[in-house]
């Protein structure tokens, strides 16, 4: 995804060892010492190794001052990791557009930088700490520039950042961003850090700022409390609590209002949401009757949380899209029981079965981990076995990474890096093919694509998502209109994608219909 306004960088699939993270914190380290020798570096920026900020940075811009007649100040997002981290610079745009800061497209342009961050792998810190060096060639020419870090990362490692890049001007946790434009403000002298974890906050009352499109992405939770062996987020996001019903009713009523055909729910475990007696499966019932709404989707359900009432909900509720993520990340039960997943092998199996009973054209996605501690061959082919029993239509494959504050971190690794490396790409390749063989089955079928824009790749098509949430291409000799439904049908496909051509009769005026996405 990318916006005009903030960009994004997502990690990929294949993760590196710690050893690269380390690499990036060298690299960013030379690039503050040669802006030091060049004599451009902000003088009372210190070297990272020194471990005291001489004068921290009083950053002081009467410029920018909030007064009648006084231009607006400048904001740039910059965000990394998750669906959720995206939603959160959407509300952190909203936050800054009522303090009358305008976002911009590059950070050239901006007064105010921020980095919202991901700790869930460390491939996504890496890329975050490289993406500093280049940033601090912003704050050495501008020393009047504020830079900060927000979200998971800041949580997580907020000692090490201050304390390596004295630099950043604060360092916000994703409970506290309400208070990053009196902060701004206050131009205070030292660096700012607040990582406090809130067991109330949702933001309910905040209004993301989104871009115009056709699917809008609502947070309905925040934080967890599985406490999964492997997982920072309960550290980093903090404990469950959940946006009251009223409050995501509304928004997503004047979302359709606004031109927005689709809602996702996020959450990351959505389906344990409650409001009072209010369960996921009554927002999910309430949410299908608001009228102009053509498709309903939620990320991420966990196994365990996974109700009948939910699952009647999906059978009845003609909006909700037949597309579930379902995170299962190994096929044995004891790395299930390891990674205190809290569901076996067969409960998970059992879900899927009644998923596709209620359901029938369901499409199913997961995340997979290999190499998790402990994890022997006899564990990796049990999960093996489980892709080609349950034939996910996608799934999110990793390499196990330690994170510094969880309990497997304290276990020894017990796969090599190269084992760790194999089991993947045979977890890749097994997929690739289960995908490949599932969109072959849709060859000569009609679809309904949800419009979304030109494809990027093929001139004068355009794409879209199917009910499945399969990216599906198709040619259109005159530009359908976003946010409608067209009847498509498939004639290839690949692993990742469907082609097609739009369907016409002799009364279509265009090639759209109308209809619920089912």
């Amino acid at each position: 995804m990318r916006s005009s306004r903030f960009r994004t960088g997502t990690a990929t699939r294949h993760f590196g060892q710690s050893n690269k993270e380390a690499s990036s914190w060298s690299k960013l380290s030379r690039a503050i010492a040669d802006l030091e020798l060049s004599g451009t570096a902000p003088t009372v920026i210190c070297r990272p190794r020194q471990r005291q900020l001489l004068a921290g940075l009083t950053v002081i811009d009467t410029t920018h001052e909030r007064s009648p007649g006084v231009a607006r100040r400048r904001v740039y997002v910059e965000t990394y990791g998750c669906q959720m981290n995206l939603a959160d610079t959407e509300l952190l745009l909203g936050l800054f557009r009522q303090e009358r800061y305008d976002p911009v497209a590059e950070p050239e342009q901006a007064d105010v930088i921020l980095l919202n961050t991901c700790a869930i792998r460390e491939h996504a810190e890496e890329r975050v700490v490289g993406r500093l060096g280049d940033l601090f060639r912003h704050k050495a020419r501008r020393p009047d520039l504020q830079l900060g870090i927000v979200g998971c990362m800041a949580q997580h490692v907020r000692d090490r950042l201050l304390a390596r890049l004295p630099f950043v001007d604060f360092v916000v946790g994703p409970d506290a961003y309400r208070r990053l434009p009196q902060v701004l403000n206050e131009h205070r002298p030292d660096p700012y850090i607040d990582v406090q974890l809130d067991r109330t906050e949702t933001y309910a009352d905040l209004v993301p700022d989104r871009e115009a499109g056709v699917r809008a992405w609502v947070t309905i939770m925040r934080g967890c409390d599985k406490f999964c062996t492997f997982c920072i987020v309960p550290y980093v996001r903090g404990r469950e609590r959940s946006v009251p019903m009223a409050h995501v009713l509304a928004q997503v009523e004047q979302l359709a209002r606004a031109g927005f055909r689709e809602v996702v729910y996020l959450g990351q475990t959505v389906n344990a949401y409650h409001d009072g007696e209010v369960d996921f499966a009554t927002l999910l019932r309430r949410t299908n009757e608001i009228p102009d709404l053509l498709r309903i989707r939620f990320t991420s359900p966990h196994p365990a949380d996974f109700t009948e009432a939910t699952l009647e909900a999906l059978a009845t509720c003609e909006k909700i899209c037949p597309y579930v993520h379902l995170p299962v990340q190994s096929g044995s039960d004891r790395i299930l029981e390891r990674m205190a997943r809290g569901y076996t092998v067969e409960a998970y199996l059992h879900l899927v079965e009644r998923l596709r009973s209620v359901r029938p054209d369901v499409a199913l996605s997961t995340d997979v981990i290999v190499g998790f501690p402990g994890e022997e061959e006899a564990d990796f082919e049990a999960t093996l076995q489980l892709m080609r029993e349950v034939r996910f239509d996608q799934a999110f494959m990793f390499q196990y990474s330690p994170r510094s504050g969880t309990k497997a971190a304290r276990w020894p690794e017990t796969v090599s890096p190269e084992e760790k490396q194999r089991r993947l790409q045979a977890v890749i390749d097994l997929q690739e093919a289960i995908a490949f063989e599932r969109n072959q089955a849709w060859v000569g079928r009609v679809v309904e694509v949800l419009v979304e824009g030109p494809a990027r790749k093929r001139d004068g098509a355009w794409c879209g998502k199917t009910p499945q949430f399969k990216t599906c291409v198709f040619a259109a000799d005159e530009g359908p209109q976003v946010g409608t439904l067209v009847p498509v049908r498939v004639r290839s496909a690949n692993s990742h994608t469907l082609f097609g051509e739009p369907e016409f009769t002799a009364s279509d005026g265009a090639a759209t219909v109308g209809g619920n996405g089912r």
